[in-house]
Parts: structure tokens; C-alpha cells; sequence
């Protein structure tokens, strides 16, 4: 069976913190003049930046990064793909979602931020951002428009990789966009809460060995999953256990079914989005018959993970508190 069971009380700080920008309240940015530009060093670019006057967001884990910052009002529209929006439904910020206009339901393109009038842009690389669709930096630069990236898709970009955690990265976003839209103390109480939560959660490993855990994006012939620069990757090991996957130097990628068989996961992680529900995705790794020694699906230990909980975004740590519960339940 799919077992998901109820969130944590979060402590009376974290409660405290984003209950504001839950409830749709704005934060007031600190004395800064929109007249005055802030540096940046985003995947190895520097930018300077302006205060946004028409920023548009991509796809739900960097709307929610901004939603947290209390500046909802300030952000001119957002792009969705229809993966989002089941994520959508069961946000905590569905008002803010709600609050916004949707541009699109497109893949960001350079006609969708020119029509919008846009003057900053905020997305992730290959997951926004592409050379391949003619939408970069670059090309944003030449425009007049500014643009901020993930900094947990940073890995791949080219000479401005960075190699940090994804955890690691959704910090940095929240203090750069903090100094961008002026609301640094803020951001600065979000990480810190954040970082709190995380370590509360570290604190309830048991002694012994970490389960092993597959992540399960999508995919028959070869399993979509997400390796060690992917947000799911930090979920596990926050939570205690151990990513099969986390070696491989990659974000989110499709191995063979042996590796996973050979790894012999006692946990599988369902990625829930999209059209395909994740129950059916169960359903096809109970009646794979390769994957009949595997431990995870002889023990029916299967942990559904909401899209919104595995991109970037401050529901990682979300993610992070309800599988440790999982885990523990389990006696991981």
C-alpha cells in the first residue's frame, strides 16, 4: 500500500515565520531606493540589478520562493506547464497562486516574457531556460531584461557551474532574491527557519545503516530519477536515508533497471505530477518482474512525494519532514 502520513507540527518559530506570506500578507522592503542596483554572482554571472518593476516567475518552485519573501504583489505574472498544477492544489500558497496572473501554460519562451512586458525573469536552466528553445541569459541580456537562475540548476550551465547541495542552493536563491527585491531581513528569517527545521529533522536519525531509497520520476524501459544534484537526492538524506543514486553525478537523469535492481532499494519514492497518477506508476513497479526481489516492492514500501516538495523551492523541506516520518514508521 501507499502509505503518506500526516505532517509535524512545525515548531511555534516556523509557524511564527511564514505566516504572513501564507496568508497572502506583504512584507515591506527594507529602505532601499528602487533607484538602487544590487550585485549579484548568479551561476557565475555577475549581474547588476535594478529593483524588478514587471517580474515574471516559471513553473511553481520559484513563485513559491518569491511568495515566501512576502512580495507576491510585486510579480507580474507567472508560466505554468500542466504539471504544476496538481502541485498547485495542494500548495500552501494556493492564494498566492491564485493572486497572480498566469501567462502561460507553455514552456518559457522569449514570446511569452516580451508580451508580458517583463523586466526580470526568474527560472531554472534546461528547466526554463534553454539554448535548445532559443531562451537564455544571453539572449535576455540583449533584450534589457534581467534574469535569475536557480542556483540549484547551476550545476550544468556551462562555465558558471556550481557544485552545491540543492538545500544549499534554495539558500542562496532566498538571500539573492531577498537583496533584489529589498527584503533582506526577511529572507534572512526564512533560511534561518528553514535551516532549523532541517537540522530538527537530522536530529531524529536512528543508529544504523540508512534505508536505501529509489526515486521514481517516470519511465518503463529505463526509470526518469533523480541522482545527486537534484532536490529528492537532499529529501532523502535529510530524512535519514540513503539515495541509490547518489554518486552519480548528475541531476535528474534515466539509468538502466538493472542498476536499480542490483542496488536492491528498501524504499521507492513515487514522483506524483502529471497525468499518469501515482498510483498507477505503483501499480506498474508491482507488475515488473524484474522487479520482484527488490525489497521496497516485495515490502509495499512505497512513499508518494508531491512535485511541489521535489523542485526547488521551500517545500523541500516539507518534503524532508514528512519522509523522515515515513521512515520512522517503517523503522528506518
Amino acid at each position: 500500500m501507499t502509505l503518506r502520513l500526516p505532517r509535524r507540527a512545525w515548531p511555534i518559530l516556523a509557524i511564527g515565520v511564514l505566516a504572513a506570506s501564507a496568508c497572502g500578507a506583504e512584507v515591506a522592503p527594507q529602505t532601499r531606493d528602487d533607484a538602487d542596483l544590487v550585485t549579484i554572482d548568479n551561476c557565475g554571472r555577475e549581474t547588476t540589478y535594478p529593483r524588478p518593476e514587471r517580474p515574471v516567475v516559471y513553473e511553481g518552485g520559484g513563485a513559491e520562493k518569491l511568495f515566501v519573501l512576502g512580495v507576491t504583489d510585486e510579480i507580474r505574472g507567472w508560466i505554468a506547464t500542466p504539471t504544476n498544477d496538481p502541485a498547485i492544489e495542494r500548495s500552501p500558497y494556493r492564494a498566492e497562486f491564485e493572486q497572480i496572473e498566469r501567462l502561460s501554460n507553455d514552456l518559457l519562451n522569449r514570446e511569452i516574457v516580451v508580451d508580458a512586458g517583463a523586466d526580470w525573469v526568474f527560472a531554472g536552466w534546461n528547466s526554463g531556460f534553454s539554448e535548445e528553445r532559443g531562451i537564455t541569459p544571453q539572449l535576455l541580456d540583449d533584450l534589457g531584461i534581467n534574469s535569475y537562475m536557480h542556483t540549484e540548476s547551476c550545476y550544468n550551465y556551462g562555465d558558471g557551474a556550481v557544485n552545491v547541495t540543492p538545500l544549499e542552493g534554495l539558500y542562496i536563491d532566498l538571500v539573492d532574491l531577498g537583496e533584489i527585491f529589498g527584503v533582506q531581513d526577511r529572507a534572512a528569517e526564512v533560511v534561518e527557519e528553514l535551516r532549523g527545521r532541517v537540522a530538527a529533522v537530522e536530529e531524529t536519525h536512528p543508529d544504523g545503516e540508512p534505508a536505501e531509497v529509489f526515486v521514481y520520476d517516470s519511465g518503463t524501459d529505463q526509470p526518469f530519477t533523480a541522482a545527486a544534484h537534484a532536490p529528492p537526492n537532499d529529501i532523502i538524506s535529510v530524512a535519514g536515508g540513503r539515495n541509490i543514486l547518489a554518486d552519480l553525478d548528475e541531476r535528474w537523469t534515466s539509468v538502466g533497471w538493472e542498476a536499480v535492481i542490483e542496488a536492491q532499494p528498501e524504499v521507492i519514492v513515487i514522483i506524483d505530477y502529471g497525468d499518469l497518477p501515482a498510483e498507477d506508476k505503483i501499480d506498474f513497479l508491482r507488475s515488473h518482474p524484474a522487479l520482484e526481489s527488490v525489497p521496497a516492492v516485495r515490502d509495499e514500501h512505497f512513499y508518494v512525494l508531491d512535485y511541489g516538495e521535489a523542485i526547488s523551492g521551500p517545500r523541500i523541506v516539507d518534503g524532508a519532514e514528512k519522509f523522515a516520518e515515513y521512515l520512522r514508521s517503517i523503522g528506518h
